[in-house]
């Protein structure tokens, strides 16, 4: 992709702003895709099988050529708006940046969201072989296979949105700036989002699976606790609005 053609779809009116920032990076089942760019660029640059295989050397290719056009274009918008990209990234520290991820690591909310991934990780490992003997059910319109696939997506990404939303509340904290909406709460809302489906998905495995109910009951007890204490931390997170997800559609 050409930056002519990055500049044409960054300025198509169709797109929201920030919209990519508090998803959950599931497309296949976002109804929002034909309103991301990211999404349009990832469609359009990859839009055959083999550009598609993160194990093929095109698909790295072509990611390269993409980076390279974006930051042409970023030096190009920092050239028109007077920004010396050199300065932006000596703003902070390293030792600094590297002290505020170390604080995020121990914080005990991050310590609890990477042990529900651990916890997640041994329960499947150990019932590996079970789940390919189980016949997919449903109950109220959701099958173990669709419950089990829930549980997969989010089992790392909530860690991962966990430990965003608690480094971003700690730089905010430093800088005190309430200008604009906070990305820790916008981080906290799509782990708690997370939380809520992957609760749903473990009562599915729990009511089809009776045999491992109390493991499963003490995951889902483990993961609302984990929610609580997430929404004690971040208090406004629920009430976050994101991007094309919680706002009305002006157009709809």
């Amino acid at each position: 992709m050409n930056r002519d053609r990055l500049k044409k779809l960054a300025s198509d009116g169709r797109f929201i702003a920030g919209i990519y920032n508090y998803c959950d990076r599931w497309c296949e089942r976002c109804p929002q895709t034909l309103r991301c760019l990211n999404f349009s660029v990832s469609e359009e640059e990859f839009s055959d099988p083999e550009t598609r295989d993160i194990r093929n050397e095109a698909f790295w290719k072509k990611l390269s050529g993409i980076l390279e056009d974006a930051l042409e274009l970023l030096k190009e918008s920092a050239q028109k708006w007077g920004i010396e990209l050199e300065t932006v990234g000596s703003i902070e520290d390293e030792e600094e940046i590297k002290e505020k991820h170390v604080a995020a690591e121990n914080h005990l909310l991050c310590r609890a969201a990477k042990r529900y991934t651990e916890r997640a990780e041994d329960w499947f490992r150990e019932r590996e072989t079970l789940f390919f003997e189980i016949a997919a059910a449903t109950r109220e319109g959701v099958s173990l296979e669709e419950a089990i696939e829930v549980i997969r997506w989010y089992q790392y990404f909530i860690c991962a949105k966990v430990m965003r939303a608690v480094r971003g509340n700690i730089e905010e904290k430093e800088e005190r700036c309430d200008e604009f909406p906070s990305d820790s709460d916008g981080s906290a809302k799509i782990a708690l989002i997370a939380i809520d489906r992957s609760i749903a998905a473990w009562a599915v495995i729990q009511h089809y699976m009776t045999d491992c109910g109390q493991e499963v009951i003490g995951i889902i007890a483990f993961l609302d606790d984990l929610r609580q204490a997430v929404e004690e931390t971040f208090p406004r997170a629920r009430s976050f609005i994101r991007p094309g997800f919680d706002e009305t559609d002006p157009t709809g």
